[in-house]
């Protein structure tokens, strides 16, 4: 049989990277990035091994249901029907005893959510969540504080930048394919990069500054460099004057915060940091000070990224070429978007069981906290929570402190696992839906904002290889199980064909390049034009929402804690070969690297009797693990760094079975250290002991 070429979309992360599958005889050639799009043909590590996912007989691969007890590992194989039915029949039960808003659903996010927010609701519960409490709620939260929408909602405009800052955004190794290609073509084009970081990353051996600080104090920074920009006036007095609300409170709170004193609190130098603002003032408004990827960090990792918001508008970079232009919704560029499945079900009237919205005011209440839901169903309050659909997403991985998660879930009558592979939160559930890797399925169209706004299709490759199946699958079996029939979707073109009615685009129209761009150039938006989301029309110093829940936009710094004697603070992060937890069983990535390591400064080792390659103990309360040190120069002093996603222990993984450690379980009762000011899990306040095993 001939090659084929099929576009879809990669799975391997949560960017979700436009791909072009070269398949013949239901197997796969070749993976490469989509040609038409900014990937230029480029795939990282975990793209390239997608292949591997499909190929890994170690995946689960029909439908389970739990015979023994959560966790035992004790399952019996079950038809799609009949896995249908019964999750179907539980949840019914559960509604009719507890309420509708008795069930939750949680999943990674993405451009898909659409079609699982439309099911959520579909079942009468308001309850639908992301990922976001442990990884970008604190960014998200910043961003309606300063310019009234969410993160996504600018775009990065990497290509047309003269300064672009890094901080808590490691690019060259949580990688987004175009972005990366985009700093690289600004580097080329003789723009400044500057990363802000307690290790020296693979991103920092690319900067022009980088910035080793003390763990915990980005804040003090922030707040050095915009004591320097205004003191010395060099800051966009225009544009402040006729777009940022408040001004004047931020001149008042920024006094105390003076480079000097910015610069003994992290640990670097004034004459550094005072070039560095000068350099950003030199490059304005084309500057990106990139407020944050994975936040979920510290109690003050909002403002954080709010002072990177509040620095990008001194500079006249929000809304700017070459800065953080507003993203183009189709209709801001005279088209019509994709039909919504959500419109198909009206909005249940409860409240949330989280608390976003209601009790938390200020809180965004679409993805909503899940650690407050788990608290919930313990609690009742404010209602009973008694069913658990986790969809592509795994808590027990990504959250702190595991085995206090698994105690919360002993109030779950019903968990129910969609997944395309093993993972902690499947093997403690009730029912295993296996999906299909993604080149084995196709998902809803999807639509991007940006400077060039389009839709995209990911298709379906290759058959699939086991009893899996697609997302939108396992949703439409379950949507006619219980009598949901306008999601009882027959077919993906059926489905297709739903969310393009009244766009004027067919389906032959992705045929050319995989997506459909709305308009033909990119579109910057004026910021005098744009109508701001505050109370206020403005960039907000002060957002009265918060203040109004009690909560300061501005708040007083406070130090960190550092490490008592003997211990660190434990800092997780990326790399660019794994994605989390779900790669390290990969076969092709499990080669690259099998477990991870312990960084840990020369200095500190050297008081610890430890070198670099041996083994060291890190414990802390009842957990401990032995992991390899990697002693070096480019980590600070009071810090222990681990890449994320390894300590597996599921039988079914024979390559990541016991390799390396898990971080999160280092973090004894992380659960309940939460920030109420950017809704998300403070997972870099815990400390560990380190000795040579």
């Amino acid at each position: 049989m001939a090659r084929q070429k099929v576009f879809s979309v990669c799975g391997m992360c949560t960017v979700r990277c436009p791909i072009q599958v070269d398949v013949a005889n239901n197997e796969v050639m070749f993976i490469q990035g989509n040609p038409h799009s900014g990937l230029k043909g480029a795939l990282c590590a975990r793209g390239a091994a997608g292949y591997a996912l499909t190929q890994d007989d170690e995946r689960p691969q029909y439908p389970m249901i739990r015979e023994g007890k959560r966790g035992e590992g004790k399952w019996r194989r079950a038809s799609w029907d009949e896995a249908f039915a019964y999750v179907a029949e539980r949840l019914s039960a559960i509604q009719e005893k507890y309420g509708k808003e008795s069930v939750i659903w949680s999943d990674r996010g993405g451009p898909f959510v659409d079609l699982h927010q439309a099911f959520v609701r579909g079942l009468g519960s308001p309850n639908y969540h992301n990922h976001d409490t442990a990884c970008a709620r604190g960014v998200q939260h910043a961003c309606k504080s300063v310019v009234g929408i969410g993160r996504k909602e600018l775009v990065y405009d990497y290509k047309n930048s003269k300064h672009i800052v890094l901080q808590t955004r490691n690019i060259l190794e949580a990688i987004n394919v175009a972005e990366v290609n985009s700093v690289l073509d600004a580097l080329d084009a003789g723009c400044k990069l500057t990363v802000i970081d307690v290790r020296a990353t693979v991103t920092a051996g690319k900067a022009d500054n980088f910035f080793l600080i003390r763990p915990g104090t980005d804040y003090a920074f922030n707040l050095g460099v915009i004591h320097a920009l205004i003191d010395s006036g060099r800051y966009d007095k225009e544009y402040v004057d006729a777009h940022v609300n408040g001004f004047d409170e931020l001149v008042k709170f920024i006094r105390p915060y003076t480079p000097a004193w910015a610069a003994e609190e992290c640990g670097i130098s004034e004459k550094a940091l005072l070039k560095f603002a000068n350099q950003l003032a030199d490059a304005a408004p084309s500057v990106i000070w990139h407020p944050g990827w994975m936040t979920a960090r510290y109690q003050d990792s909002f403002y954080v990224s709010r002072t990177a918001y509040i620095i990008n508008a001194l500079l006249g970079a929000i809304g700017a070429k070459g800065g953080l232009p507003f993203a183009n919704k189709p209709g801001d560029v005279g088209a019509k978007g994709l039909k919504k499945f959500v419109d198909l079900f009206p909005k249940p009237e409860g409240k949330r069981a989280d608390g976003a919205g209601w009790k938390y005011p200020h809180i965004d209440a679409g993805p909503g906290m899940i650690n407050l839901a788990y608290d919930a169903a313990v609690s009742g309050d404010p209602y009973p929570v008694k069913a658990y659909i986790c969809h592509r997403h795994d808590p027990l991985m990504a959250f702190p402190d595991p085995d206090a998660l698994k105690k919360k879930w002993e109030a779950l009558e019903l968990i129910v696992a969609v997944t395309f592979s093993w993972s902690d939160t499947a093997w403690n559930a009730d029912v295993v839906l296996p999906m299909s890797p993604y080149l084995e399925r196709e998902s809803p169209l999807a639509q991007k904002g940006g400077l060039k706004p389009q839709f995209f299709v990911r298709k379906r490759a290759l058959a699939p290889r086991y009893d899996t199946k697609a997302d939108w699958e396992i949703i439409a079996g379950l949507s006619k199980a219980l009598g949901l029939e306008p999601l009882a979707f027959e077919s993906a073109e059926q489905m297709w064909e739903f969310q393009l009615q009244g766009t004027g685009k067919s389906l032959a129209d992705f045929d050319a390049k995989g997506f459909v761009e709305l308009c033909e150039k990119p579109n910057y938006q004026n910021i005098a034009e744009v109508k701001i989301a505050t109370p206020s029309g403005k960039l907000e110093i002060v957002h009265p929402k918060w203040e109004q829940d009690g909560l300061m936009s501005l708040r007083p710094y406070v130090s960190p804690e550092k490490p008592p004697k003997g211990r660190f603070r434990i800092i997780f992060g990326r790399c660019g070969v794994h994605t989390q937890g779900h790669t390290v069983n990969n076969k092709l990535l499990f080669e690259q690297m099998p477990e991870n390591v312990l960084w840990l400064n020369t200095a500190s080792a050297k008081a610890l009797g430890v070198s670099n390659g041996d083994p060291v103990k890190v414990s802390n309360g009842s957990y401990g693990g032995v992991i390899k040190a990697f002693v070096n120069d480019f980590v600070h002093p009071e810090a222990a760094f681990m890449v994320h996603g390894f300590g597996h222990k599921l039988p079914p993984e024979s390559r990541a079975y016991g390799k390396g450690v898990a971080d999160q379980e280092l973090m004894v009762g992380g659960l309940e250290n939460w920030s109420r000011e950017g809704g998300y899990i403070c997972m870099q306040e815990h400390f560990i002991s380190v000795a040579k095993a």
